[in-house]
């Protein structure tokens, strides 16, 4: 017998096992269509947050309809090895048992690195399982495991051996306190209020009167690495000046004073300090006009020898001790509050300093062009498809990437380096050494002799393989799987990644499979609290998951993102949504409780058919609607549609349609069962069946144990692989008449409560018709659903009746018996009260000459209407007072 109460904690663990035990989510390459997603793959150092909850579910929807639609549904996940996020973690670990890095090997190093990811790092995996996630666990890869690692180096050399990676000296972001180089993508963009300090520079002369030029500048600190002072040629302040020199403060160093278009004329004071070694902008006006670059930071943010002055001091610091040594010079003119963007790193939270680095680059021009092209034909097709304009904007003119970094945790760049520093790229030192014995002839030479770069190669540089590498496409181009599953459907991820990750993706897809790597990109929006600010941890507006899911159920948490998870657009989360979804998953438990528990009797009154056949065409409209929003990864208003057709069309107007009006003797319980006769409670067991089916990719636990209660199944049957429903052919008659009887059953419920007279009070219906037969296949259910004793056609309107009108049709409520004349006629002066007042103040506004001329035409005739409307009812009240 099915629980009085709907409780998931008893039934989410035991599906979700008897899913694995029976191996319903595996894939293998067979005749089926495949239907193939790769999850984003977590940082192993994660735990589930409310945009994993959101990007899971979208990608668990669409893997389980696939799943059910016969085609070889393959979701595989996995995570990333993180290289910062995961060594910054290792040495917090090590710090905390008094162990320094510094003072390690570095494979004394990765040893712990590995222990603490064979601990911590399958924590966000095993809590998918709790949202339902249906993935091939067997599947399960990590970035860093043995095949994955070998096809990433494997990458590296065959793209350096085609003249596309390169080793130089580029500007780029540093993490002064990760020691590292970082992407933008892990470079947080925050506005911080600084100073803006005016400084004045001398102006270099043999003798005479002394002339100066004033500066303005956020990083002071970095004045003794001026190569030059910049202003517009146009600026006729500085047109004197040109040609002629400065000369730094404190320093007393000459720079030359250069001009370029670049400077903005009307921003501090139109002089713009060029210091290439420490601005991009900067290092690009130093290449354009051959300037020295002059580094005076070492790599943990201090000042080095270069910079004269101050040498040692952290760069904050010496920005403070500075502005002290300029004010005592005479050379600080002054400083002002100044509200600027800075860029911090994700990791460590450190100022990002922009520096030139020794490092190795991925040329981008040739290798983007392709996966550009992709997305502007849409071979690949981004979802909204307003993000084309975004993606263009990167993909046009992108930078050489910067895929080389300065960790210990990662795949090690496969660069070997002879003594006299030549380099030797090659799968490792065995083949290095191969290649340098008949390359150079040093037939002399032993691995000894070589030293592999310390750098490791990007997160995403292993990343950007994933669609690829997780079925050993890179060593294995011709295997089985990458032929089966590869291009794979539909990619679900984040619109902040879509450079650094979507766009890489598509770029190692046509190099190294000559096709695109997905068909479609499904960009979630960000998940927002109510008040619709970025969650976070330091906020402490960012819900556990994992506690959401206790309080309300795996499905409730996942109906309750996707009620307003439009795609692209940032989700205002609130916990109300997840009620409503723990709210929906009870009325579909109890509405399966009333069903199953009617009694069925072969002598019971065989039911209308009318219902039946009008649930069967709703439900096909609906699958119809559902089809297309899905066609269009509108997967919020497919859910919508389900949520409306169970709540209100099968719970509200269904059941209510055909329940039972005899009913059974008290049980020992004390409890009645409403006796109904079999082919209606077929027919109700058989939508049942297919809602569930229709709900499941969903609300996959609840279903699932209702789909299991209908009908006895067979051991390792499972509503995971059953048919997802079709639609059949829509009986568009039996549609509309069923819309016309739901509102006269409304409207009768209108006036019941209008006047508030009980639902058990009959209240006699006449209707004044043209078409009466159009009524007559309906008036059992009219009567059953309004409590309608009689129904009579009539040619004139009753006396005492109150009336409304449908679609031409008139329909009188005799409310004789009902109501007091006395009672009836002071609510009905009350009313032509209020009314005369209302239209009054109308005709007023319309009176006013200066609204009708402007406002917009369709205002003004609102207000006419309302006018109108309130003459006609003005003259119906007054006809009725007056009888």
């Amino acid at each position: 017998m099915i629980a009085k109460t709907y409780s998931p904690t008893d039934i989410e663990a035991k599906w979700y096992q008897y899913w694995l035990d029976n191996k319903l989510f595996t894939s293998t390459p067979d005749e089926r269509e495949p239907y193939t997603i790769v999850i984003p793959p977590p940082n192993v150092t994660g735990v589930l947050h409310m945009g994993h909850m959101l990007n899971n579910t979208i990608q668990d929807v669409l893997i389980r309809k696939a799943r059910m639609e016969g085609k070889n549904a393959c979701w595989v996940p996995g995570t990333d090895h993180a290289s910062i996020a995961t060594e910054t973690k290792v040495v917090n670990m090590l710090k905390e048992r008094g162990i320094d890095k510094k003072d390690l090997t570095r494979d004394e190093f990765l040893a712990y690195a590995w222990e603490w990811k064979e601990k911590y790092g399958g924590i966000i995996l095993q809590q998918l399982r709790k949202l339902g996630a249906s993935c091939d666990w067997d599947r399960t890869r990590f970035t860093m495991d043995p095949a994955l690692y070998e096809s990433v180096i494997d990458v590296f050399v065959d793209l350096y051996n085609k003249g596309q990676i390169y080793r130089g000296v580029r500007m780029v972001n540093w993490d002064p306190q990760g020691l590292t180089a970082v992407s933008d993508e892990e470079v947080n963009m925050k506005e911080v209020q600084q100073k803006l300090s005016y400084i004045r520079y001398e102006i270099q002369s043999d003798g005479g009167e002394k002339e100066y030029v004033t500066v303005a500048t956020v990083r002071p600190e970095t004045i003794m690495a001026d190569s030059a002072i910049c202003v517009n040629p146009n600026d006729e302040r500085y047109t004197h000046l040109h040609g002629k020199s400065a000369l730094i403060p404190l320093i007393n160093r000459p720079i030359p004073i250069i001009t370029d278009e670049y400077v903005t004329m009307d921003f501090g004071t139109g002089c713009l300090k060029v210091t290439p070694a420490h601005d991009p902008n900067d290092y690009e006006l130093g290449i354009k006009h051959r300037l020295p670059v002059i580094d005076i930071l070492n790599d943990n943010g201090t000042l080095n020898e270069k910079a004269q002055i101050l040498i040692g001091k952290d760069r904050f610091v010496a920005r403070k001790e500075i502005l002290k040594l300029l004010e005592e010079s005479g050379n600080l003119v002054k400083t002002e509050e100044y509200k600027s963007n800075v860029g911090f790193s994700e990791r460590t939270n450190a100022v990002i300093e922009p520096k030139l680095s020794l490092q190795w680059f991925l040329k981008m021009q040739d290798i983007a062009k392709p996966a550009l092209d992709a997305v502007m034909t849409d071979d690949i097709a981004l979802v909204p498809p307003k993000y084309k304009n975004m993606y263009r904007s990167w993909m046009e003119q992108p930078h050489d990437w910067c895929i080389s970094r300065q960790l210990w945790w990662g795949q090690r760049i496969p660069a070997f380096y002879m003594q006299d520093g030549t380099v030797i790229v090659a799968k490792n030192k065995r083949e290095a050494l191969r290649k340098v014995q008949h390359e150079k002839l040093l037939f002399a030479m032993t691995e000894a002799d070589l030293t592999q770069d310390d750098d490791v190669l990007d997160t995403w540089f292993s990343s950007w393989l994933w669609p690829i590498s997780v079925f050993d496409g890179i060593r294995y181009p011709d295997n089985e799987e990458i032929n089966y599953y590869y291009p794979t459907n539909d990619l679900v991820t984040g619109f902040d990644i879509i450079f650094f990750w979507v766009a890489r993706m598509a770029m190692a897809g046509f190099e190294f499979r000559g096709e695109r790597p997905f068909k479609n990109v499904y960009f979630t929006g960000m998940v927002r609290d109510k008040q619709g600010r970025k969650m976070s941890k330091q906020l402490g507006n960012s819900p556990d998951p994992l506690v959401l899911i206790d309080q309300f159920g795996a499905d409730g948490v996942r109906t309750g993102m996707l009620f307003s998870a439009a795609a692209g657009n940032d989700l205002l989360f609130d916990e109300k949504l997840c009620e409503q979804g723990r709210n929906f998953c009870n009325k579909i438990w109890n509405a399966f409780r009333l069903v199953k528990g009617w009694t069925v009797s072969p002598t019971a009154k065989a039911g209308d058919s009318l219902p039946i056949q009008w649930f069967e065409a709703k439900l096909s409209q609906t699958l119809i609607e559902i089809e297309d929003h899905f066609s269009k990864f509108r997967i919020s208003d497919a859910l919508q549609s389900i949520y409306k057709l169970i709540w209100d069309d099968f719970c509200s107007q269904y059941l209510e349609l055909i329940k039972p009006t005899e009913y059974t003797e008290k049980d020992a319980d004390g409890n009645y069962s409403g006796i109904i006769d079999e082919a209606t409670y077929l027919a109700t067991i058989n939508f049942f069946e297919r809602l569930m089916a229709l709900t499941h990719p969903f609300m996959p636990f609840i279903t699932e144990e209702i789909w299991q209660d209908i009908r006895e199944r067979q051991p390792g049957e499972s509503l995971c692989t059953a048919t997802f429903p079709k639609a059949a052919s829509i009986d568009t008659a039996i549609l509309a008449d069923f819309d016309t009887l739901f509102e006269i059953v409304t409207s009768i419920r209108n006036i019941r409560n209008a006047k508030q007279i009980a639902p058990k009070v009959e209240l006699p219906l006449s209707i004044r018709t043209a078409t009466p037969d159009r009524f007559k296949a309906l008036e059992g259910l009219i009567q059953k659903m309004a409590n309608v004793p009689a129904i009579e056609y009539v040619s004139e309107k009753p006396e005492n009746a109150t009336s409304f009108l449908i679609k031409g049709d008139e329909f009188y409520i005799d409310l004789a018996d009902q109501l007091d004349e006395e009672q009836e006629k002071e609510k009905a002066q009350q009313e032509l009260t209020y009314l005369i007042g209302f239209r009054d103040s109308v005709l007023k506004k319309l009176s006013n000459e200066r609204f009708v001329a402007n406002a917009k035409a369709d205002v003004v005739e609102r207000e006419r209407q309302k006018a109108a409307d309130a003459e006609s009812k003005i003259a119906s009240l007054q006809a009725f007072l007056h009888k």
